[in-house]
């Protein structure tokens, strides 16, 4: 049987290179076929991680000869191997890209994503692959979900019992500082390279709580060990899941504010969360990867969206913040849905479909265009809670959806359809729920959020600036001594004016105007108003007059209705106070 293995050097970590050699023992074939990843599992982008890759070579190991290869694609190397029965492959990775998803190597640490920096073997991805890592440095350490094994020498050594698991366990390297704890029984570490505020005794119990309330709810942890990955910079938000770990990457001083550390208990809810569903609870679509092209699904609302509902809860159920705090939460995310134009454009089944294409390329159009997944998911899923929890008065809610999800699918991972899913939540609700599902994951109809609040005592509150000021539609900002047009909403009144992204501000009705007093300056106006804005489009001095339309909220609020019935106070309390 075949045997792999690879070993991972950073011999300048300065040069931020990452030399990778691939040991290929038993082999019996006349050719060795390697193929890079062009994706990684939980960031539905193709990222063509093989443009780092340099100074490729393969020999065989005695006597020591080059071996003929040719590369077939841009991910995709042919080996010649009669005859031989050890080959060895040396590469280079350019690892200079400090996020969740790729590689970085610098002189105080190193971190590989698996698919940013191995090849798989085709018709070979079953088989366990050995890695063992050269430290550059003896203070420094390894931190993996990935299991270690006693060795012989001093090479820190792990198995992957196939690729999808090395693949899946995210490895930091370095002097990084380390916090042990236990939940249930398991070892968990919280593993923090950079410096920062963090209050670690403060974090770790926060943490705690977040991993017993999500235990709690799926009936248990589906691991022996966790290790989460922090990574502490000037700027940066994410994270990405993993099956007994998680990367997550934020601002290195964003602790102390209790809106931003709430804001990273959050992130860490939702990768946590991904344990349960997309990790193990995941779409037919997602259930055996293509590394090499995009992995189609329309579950993403689903997979992504629910998490994101969920981690507005799990803080409050963990008794991090109390349910004033959750409102004013999901009063932000319903403003942020609100006031994109593109949920009258895209479905959200699209959306998720679409990932591939446009949740990760942004442009000065996204917003007309586009919706997130996350964000329209996670509030159609707040719908979905609402109207299971009115109809059996909290005795049953979203909880019972997920619960049924992973004993049907996530236990024994098999991955569902869009119609099992569908069918799931309606067995839960107890009703027929087609007619939402079209309206929602399938079309674009506007959300009636107040009918599915009033029952819990809640209404949905358009929130104007004071004074109102009329409706425009563009954003602009400063750069470079410049005022530039970032944003031009679809169908409003700078949009007919023939205003552009990119245009360059100069002056409201003949006088000079900038960004920060734009805004100032609209309040000497009102609704129907007729303005001239001046512009250079693409060096072309224009004039264009605008008619100013009716003022628009600035966000929404979530807030308690008057007077509510004793049945409206129960269900509010059985969705967000009760213990």
């Amino acid at each position: 049987m075949p045997k792999f293995t690879y070993q991972v050097a950073m011999p300048q970590p300065n040069s931020h290179y990452f030399e990778v050699t691939l040991t290929v023992e038993n082999w019996q074939l006349p050719q060795l076929n390697l193929k890079m990843p062009a994706w990684t599992p939980g960031s539905y982008l193709i990222r063509e991680y093989v443009r780092h890759l340099q100074d490729f070579a393969a020999y065989q190991e005695t006597p020591q000869k080059s071996l003929n290869y040719k590369k077939i694609a841009k991910n995709h190397w042919c080996i010649q191997t009669p005859s031989i029965d050890k080959i060895i492959v040396f590469y280079r990775i350019y690892a200079y890209d400090l996020s969740v998803r790729t590689n970085h190597l610098d002189y105080s640490h190193g971190y590989f994503n698996g698919a940013a920096l191995f090849f798989y073997i085709p018709d070979f991805e079953k088989f366990p692959i050995t890695l063992r890592i050269i430290l550059p440095q003896a203070d420094w350490q390894v931190a993996t979900g990935l299991t270690a094994i006693p060795t012989t020498h001093s090479m820190p050594t792990f198995i992957a019992p196939d690729f999808d698991t090395l693949v899946d366990c995210p490895v930091e390297i370095g002097p990084h500082t380390r916090y042990e704890f236990q939940v249930l029984d398991k070892l968990h570490h919280f593993v923090v390279w950079g410096k920062g505020n963090l209050n670690s005794d403060r974090l770790i119990a926060d943490l705690q709580k977040i991993i017993t309330v999500e235990a709690n709810l799926f009936g248990g942890l589906p691991y022996d060990y966790y290790c989460f990955i922090l990574h502490l910079a000037n700027q940066g938000y994410g994270g990405l899941e993993h099956k007994n770990s998680c990367s997550l990457i934020y601002s290195r001083f964003g602790f102390r504010e209790p809106e931003k550390y709430q804001n990273f208990l959050q992130l860490v809810a939702h990768e946590f969360f991904h344990l349960w569903n997309i990790k193990r609870i995941r779409p037919q679509a997602l259930e055996n990867f293509n590394y090499e092209q995009e992995n189609y699904t329309p579950s993403l609302w689903f997979s992504e969206g629910t998490t994101s509902y969920y981690d507005l809860l799990i803080p409050l159920r963990a008794g991090i913040y109390d349910s004033n705090t959750f409102l004013k939460k999901l009063g932000q995310e319903i403003t942020r849905f609100l006031l994109t134009p593109g949920r009258q454009v895209q479905p959200l089944t699209e959306s998720s479909f679409d990932a591939w294409i446009k949740l990760y390329r942004r442009d000065a159009n996204s917003d007309n265009s586009q919706m997130s997944y996350y964000l329209k998911g996670q509030l159609v899923t707040l719908l979905l809670d609402l109207i299971i929890r009115d109809r059996f008065q909290n005795q049953r809610s979203f909880d019972d959806v997920l619960r049924q999800m992973w004993e049907k699918f996530g236990r024994i991972e098999k991955g569902f359809t869009p119609t099992e899913l569908e069918t799931v939540i309606a067995e839960v609700a107890q009703q027929d729920l087609t007619a939402f599902f079209q309206r929602y994951l399938y079309h674009t109809e506007e959300i009636p959020f107040n009918i599915y609040l009033a029952p819990f005592g809640l209404q949905l509150q358009a929130i104007f600036e004071e004074p109102s000021l009329p409706y425009l539609g563009l954003k602009v900002q400063s750069e470079n001594n410049k005022e530039r047009i970032t944003f031009v909403a679809r169908h409003s009144p700078a949009e007919q004016a023939g205003l552009s992204p990119d245009d360059e501000l100069l002056a409201l009705n003949g006088l000079r105007v900038n960004a920060e007093h734009l805004f100032q300056r609209l309040k000497d106006y009102q609704a129907d108003d007729i303005i001239q804005i001046t512009v250079f489009h693409q060096d072309t001095l224009r004039t264009v007059t605008v008619q100013l339309a009716a003022p628009q909220p600035s966000r929404y609020e979530v807030v308690k209705i008057q007077n509510p019935s004793n049945d409206q106070r129960k269900k509010f309390v059985g969705w967000l106070e009760s213990p």
